[in-house]
């Protein structure tokens, strides 16, 4: 018997293989300074970088979870409307497209609607899912605008909406521009029925969604860094030949231009809505305890960051 053939070789092959077996989602790298961050410590931060605090992506149900107190809410129903209404196609069926889109968001299209209390503060909250084919606005997403403005309405609650979008949906054609001044009428209810609107403008809010419901609210919020556009910086330049200014259609460039009221962290985010809309309801203002109702996520032990080269 050749032992080390039949052991040794064995043994320190399965030695090596243990180290395979750790998930590869463990460790995320941020984009903007390229520091590793643990997952559990970057959940726990609603992704943003620890070390530089840039704002990563999130989901709109994580979103909404860190937003209610104890992570509780009731989603609002959306009516559903007409599946692929142009049998529209380019390399692939769109019901494919959104089959796919499905799959991976996790999500029946790219607005989320839920309503709850943040800071003991009622509210009806409209969320979009930018993972959702770029969080584009099709007839879905007018129907889940609509909804939160009837919603808003028949609880005498203010809606605050969280804007991330690509803009209009091309695979809906001439019906996804359609929910621009649908979208402009249901905010019109919220506003003549003397409840607050307000938006929350995150990374990237663009195109028709821009042009509509997203630069509608009485007080306009931003995620830091935010890019905020109808147009994109590229297609200016590209149209006008010329160099844009540092930060041109970000969130600080358009707060120092007047077109926001506020720029404000993902993790202050909670208390400052509840303290506007108290504000504008005639509210004394909330008791803010930040770790009364925030919802406790799960602790694990972090393995030894990767080496990055």
């Amino acid at each position: 018997m050749n032992w080390i053939t039949n052991y040794v070789r064995p043994t320190l092959g399965s030695l090596f293989s243990r180290r395979t077996d750790v998930p590869e989602n463990l460790w995320s790298k941020c984009d903007e300074c390229g520091t590793m961050l643990f997952h559990r410590e970057l959940e726990e931060n609603l992704n943003v970088c620890t070390h530089c605090g840039h704002h990563m992506a999130i989901t709109a149900r994580a979103r909404l979870k860190a937003l209610f107190d104890d992570g509780n809410f009731t989603e609002v129903k959306v009516p559903e409307p007409i599946v692929d209404p142009l049998n529209f196609r380019d390399q692939k069926k769109y019901t494919d497209r959104l089959k796919a889109a499905q799959k991976s968001a996790g999500e029946k299209d790219a607005m989320l609607v839920a309503e709850g209390e943040i800071f003991e503060t009622p509210a009806v909250v409209a969320c979009q899912e930018f993972k959702f084919m770029a969080g584009s606005m099709g007839m879905y997403v007018g129907n889940a605008l609509v909804a939160a403005a009837q919603r808003a309405v028949e609880t005498k609650r203010p809606l605050v909406v969280f804007a991330a979008a690509g803009g209009a949906r091309m695979q809906e054609g001439i019906l996804s521009l359609m929910q621009m001044p649908r979208t402009t009428v249901a905010v019109d209810m919220v506003k003549e029925a003397g409840l607050p609107y307000i938006v929350v403008l995150t990374n990237p809010t663009t195109g028709g969604v821009t042009a509509s419901y997203a630069m509608l609210g009485d007080v306009q919020i931003a995620e830091p860094n935010a890019l905020i556009c109808f147009a994109g910086p590229r297609v200016i330049e590209q149209t006008i030949r010329e160099k844009l200014p540092e930060g041109f259609q970000r969130a600080e460039y358009l707060l120092d231009h007047g077109m926001l009221d506020r720029v404000t962290p993902r993790g202050k985010m909670r208390e400052e809505l509840a303290q506007i809309i108290r504000m504008l309801m005639g509210l004394p203002a909330p008791v803010v305890d930040t770790h009364k109702h925030a919802p406790t996520p799960p602790h694990d032990a972090a393995p030894a960051a990767p080496e990055t080269k």
